[in-house]
């Protein structure tokens, strides 16, 4: 660090990095740890009072310091109590920091692992539903109805897939408004004249599933039903409708 100013910028980059971990990987100290403290600081305190074998006021002869030490070996083994109860302490400490920062990684990791994979399935599941939609646009035996909003719905769209050959009617309708709890989109064939039940819409069944067979049709339209759906279409609840 000293010769080499890139050394030193690099480090105190890392410093302010886990300084910015340590604050931000804060916990707050239960409400009485500062009371144990400092209780426990009074009483280290009144032990150190208790007066010494030895007045500090005039040093021991090494003689002396050797003598007592000799005819009282509990002290040698306190002082290599207190250094290796304080070497275990920093080494506590150290592990602890580098556990935390070890799991705080590991948990951001996953964290990120798990939003790719989202992201991954969802983009899986639009280029499928892509797919269905571009196969349906190309076959020659699939008619396709564009449904345009009606009255105060103009911005809604959608568009209905009807297979000429197997009759089977699909729908897209990922344009309209979400509907209301409770709430339904239904979709309706008119037939001679009369609207007639061509299903019930889902974004599960959107463009994938068939809601209905319908022989013969002159126009569709789509309105909001209660859930499960009506035996007849709640004309002021129409949001798109297309003629064939």
């Amino acid at each position: 660090m000293k010769n080499n100013a890139e050394v030193k910028t690099a480090v105190e980059e890392a410093q302010q990095t886990l300084e910015h971990l340590a604050t931000a990987q804060r916990i707050a100290p239960p409400d009485d740890l500062k009371l144990k403290i400092w209780n426990r600081i009074q009483q280290e305190q009144t032990v150190e009072e208790i007066k010494p074998l030895v007045s500090e006021e005039t040093p021991l002869p090494k003689s002396a310091e050797k003598r007592i030490i000799q005819e009282n070996p509990t002290i040698k083994e306190n002082n290599n109590w207190r250094t290796f109860a304080v070497a275990a302490s920093a080494l506590f400490l150290i592990s602890v920091a580098g556990n935390m920062f070890w799991m705080t990684n590991q948990s951001e990791m996953k964290t990120k692992m798990a939003a790719m994979n989202q992201d991954k399935k969802s983009q899986d599941l639009a280029m499928q539903q892509m797919n269905r939609k571009m196969n349906m646009v190309t076959d020659p035996n699939m008619k396709m109805v564009l449904l345009k909003g009606v009255e105060k719905h103009t911005d809604s769209k959608a568009m209905v897939f009807w297979d000429t050959k197997t009759k089977d009617v699909y729908l897209t309708a990922e344009s309209l408004p979400k509907a209301p709890e409770g709430m339904q989109y239904q979709l309706w064939a008119i037939e001679a004249g009369k609207p007639v039940s061509a299903g019930m819409y889902t974004q599960e069944k959107d463009s994938k599933m068939a809601l209905a067979n319908i022989p013969e049709a002159q126009a569709f339209a789509i309105t909001l039903e209660k859930q499960g759906g009506s035996t007849i279409p709640t004309m002021e609840n129409m949001y798109v409708m297309g003629e064939i």
